[in-house]
């Protein structure tokens, strides 16, 4: 049957996102032929797999369109902004022909009557009559007295009368006709009205530069009803601006000196002079467009005026000196008066965002660079010595002793990285708008990384070590000098990666539950961050190779001399053989002292890693394994016990099956022994028996039973760790020492 050709297939190709919508973007798009042409043989599964895709299409989509305004948002202003100047130039341009053509009108008319005036025709008479020229005197008089009243008013600076009496003039200039307005009354009143209105316009622009509250919103609704509305937004705007900038002046002469409190200071006066713009803005202009543009573009400037005297002022020095506590605060403080304003459909988070986020990822940095530095300084001084972690100041949590046994044994420098991280998470968590939590991880990760790399410095002989004594420009780092400090090395590391760092970064992880949230920013907040669990397994990595390292020193303390010599060689099982008498069987020396070593960590670790046994246990393991695969894979070691220069012989092969099955059994009655150390000595022992039987000899005939090497390995273990009545001794069987509890009854 062929396959149907679903909308989940083409929702999957690799298509650019506006490829995959360019069908959706045709003007005669029908989303229900669309949908049936794509629907009539498809499952429910695939149904679900569309609405999925159409989903993710349409979440595509308004992400596009919100990237696109806002991109263009400041084009679109600005574009707004000069159209509304045009329409003013236009609007003035129309008033000025008017009344150039009104001039010249009121001209020819004054002329042609002065002129028969003067001549004294007798055409006169038949032109204007007496009664006429009377009545254009009595308009001119009116006229006059009119330009009077209103100068009257204008001095007394009454607007409201001004503009009832040149509404009433412009009443009768569009009524001429009704009125009888002679040509030459009509152009005297036209003028009279027109300067009048200029003089009150610009009465009322100085009156809304020297004014605030309800007396500055009525002269501004005035000059608006004269019809110069976009002057009067504009002055309006002016003078809150001029209030804020005195008020700013005031503020900074006030000398406020903590940041937070000037910081709310400055924000409230910014925000709240913003809001009363706002208020109005809208009570005088309404929504109209172009206005609200004007606005938008002004609130805007406000904005950026204020973070940058924030950051000149605040977080740059604290930045710098990485007080990231208090650029944080300084920044919650703002975003929440600015918050205030969403309210009002004005989001200026943007605006801060853009200019905060350069301060505080540089306060982020610096914080991280001194945590470095101060672990660098704490392990230089550190005795390796643990102890439960004190409670951190900055969190209350009851009862203290229930606190103290669920938390992990720490150095004094583990304890105050722990803090200091624990810190700098509290103060990062509540930037939520500012996307700081991916980095913020990441630094964590690194500084961890930087701190792991000490505790390697601090391993004596390590590889890393020497190479940081021939001079890798490292600080100076304590050495640990015993076994306990060794082990609390990795009590350290293996606290932080499995605990404390991965329960501290929940702190910047969405919460599901959290049903005040919207699910769109917990999806957005989710995408910003590091997948959780790929993080926490690059901590446990950078531990493992703390572990590798001290596992690989204690593998090569076992293995070779001081003077560098191979202890674990062929001659320990070639020798064998020279002599005549049965040997007493009991392991070999090197692998009582890899259990000696094994126990007496295991003891250590049992105090060390309270409640976390399972890092002690494959500590223990890992250690088996590094002494157990030198040995499989030391090629020298079986040239010599196959070629010689003396081969293996039968009590050579019994003490080489002795020595495995030793380690067998105290790995697995330890609860350390893993498939892979299982497979690893039964490969050795079976390499061994194929080297004695290529040399001619049955090594079964000359093996003794497999009980026979149990009942010898459980009595060296027995011997070995110095019991002989266990009835009183209690171990938890979780533990990894387990292994000796065991070993004490079963050898009873």
């Amino acid at each position: 049957m062929p396959r149907t050709l679903s909308i989940g297939d083409d929702l999957e190709e690799n298509l650019s996102l506006s490829d995959r919508l360019k069908a959706f973007k045709s003007s005669s798009f029908d989303p229900d032929a669309y949908v049936a042409s794509k629907c009539q043989t498809i499952n429910e599964k695939e149904i679900k797999h569309l609405y999925s895709g159409l989903n993710e299409l349409k979440r595509a989509s308004a992400e596009e369109m919100r990237k696109c305004v806002y991109a263009n948002y400041a084009a679109f202003i600005r574009t707004s902004k000069e159209i509304s100047d045009l329409e003013v130039q236009l609007l003035s341009m129309r008033n000025h022909l008017s009344n150039q053509a009104a001039l010249v009108h009121g001209l020819s008319e004054r002329v042609r009557i002065d002129s028969l005036w003067a001549e004294g025709d007798d055409s006169l008479e038949e032109d204007l009559s007496k009664s006429e020229v009377q009545k254009l005197c009595a308009e001119e008089d009116w006229v006059y007295k009119l330009l009077d009243a209103l100068e009257t008013l204008l001095a007394d600076r009454r607007v409201d009368e001004v503009m009832s009496t040149v509404e009433k003039g412009e009443g009768i200039l569009r009524e001429a006709d009704k009125f009888s307005l002679s040509p030459t009354g009509f152009t005297l009143l036209q003028n009279a009205v027109r300067e009048k209105r200029e003089k009150l316009s610009e009465q009322l622009a100085d009156t809304i530069s020297q004014t605030r509250g309800s007396e500055l919103r009525s002269a501004v609704m005035a000059l608006k009803k004269l019809g110069d509305g976009p002057r009067a937004h504009t002055l309006l705007l002016n003078s809150h601006h001029r209030k804020l900038q005195s008020n700013m002046q005031a503020l900074r002469s006030s000398k406020v000196a903590y940041a937070g409190s000037y910081t709310a200071a400055l924000s409230q006066l910014v925000f709240s002079t913003i809001a009363q713009a706002a208020r109005d803005s809208l009570a005088a202009f309404g929504e109209e467009t172009s206005y609200a543009s004007e606005f938008v573009t002004w609130a805007v400037k406000q904005t950026e005026i204020f973070a940058l005297i924030l950051k000149r002022h605040v977080l740059a020095s604290s930045a710098a000196s990485g007080g990231l506590r208090v650029a944080a605060e300084c920044i919650q403080i703002s975003f929440g008066h600015c918050s205030l304003l969403e309210a009002r459909g004005l989001s200026l988070s943007p605006v801060l965002l853009r200019h905060f986020k350069t301060c505080i990822e540089q306060a982020l940095s610096a914080n991280l660079k001194k945590i470095e530095r101060t672990s660098a300084a704490l392990a230089a001084a550190d005795d390796w010595s643990v102890s439960y972690q004190p409670v951190s100041g900055r969190t209350s949590i009851a009862p203290v002793a229930n606190t103290m046994a669920s938390l992990p044994k720490l150095s004094s420098s583990a304890n105050r990285f722990n803090s200091m991280v624990q810190e700098l998470l509290d103060d990062v968590g509540p930037l939520e708008s500012l996307q700081l939590e991916g980095p913020a991880l990441e630094g964590v990760l690194q500084v961890f990384n930087n701190y792991v790399n000490l505790l390697i410095h601090a391993l004596p002989g390590s590889v890393e070590h020497e190479e940081h004594l021939e001079g890798s420009g490292h600080k100076i780092v304590r050495t640990a000098e015993n076994e306990a400090q060794q082990i609390a090395l990795l009590a350290n590391a293996s606290s932080l990666a499995e605990e404390l760092l991965p329960r501290a970064a929940m702190k910047l992880l969405p919460l599901p539950g959290r049903m005040d949230e919207h699910p769109r920013r917990s999806s957005d907040k989710q995408y910003r961050l590091p997948d959780h669990r790929e993080w926490k397994k690059k901590l446990q990595r950078s531990t493992d190779r703390l572990r590798d390292s001290f596992c690989r020193q204690h593998a090569l303390e076992l293995i070779f001399t001081e003077d560098g010599e191979i202890r674990l060689n062929s001659h320990i099982y070639t020798s064998m053989d020279d002599h005549t008498e049965e040997p007493d069987w009991f392991p070999s020396p090197i692998f009582q002292e890899l259990f000696a070593k094994l126990t007496r960590m295991a003891s250590i670790a049992t105090d060390m890693f309270v409640g976390r046994e399972r890092f002690a246990t494959v500590l223990l393991m890992r250690l088996t394994e590094t002494v157990i695969l030198w040995l499989s894979d030391d090629q020298t070691f079986w040239e010599e016990i196959e070629a010689g220069p003396k081969p293996l012989g039968p009590l050579g092969l019994q003490q080489l099956y002795l020595d495995m099955e030793f380690v067998l059994l105290f790995a697995s009655q330890g609860r350390y022994l893993s498939r892979h150390l299982h497979q690893v000595i039964k490969d050795i022992i079976g390499k061994a028996i194929e080297v004695l039987s290529a040399s001619g000899v049955d090594p079964y005939s000359v093996l003794p039973e497999d009980d026979w090497f149990a009942e010898v390995a459980q009595t060296a273990i027995s011997i070995l760790s110095g019991k002989t009545n266990f009835d009183d001794v209690e171990r938890d069987v979780t533990s990894p020492t387990a292994s000796v509890s065991a070993i004490s009854h079963g050898s009873n």
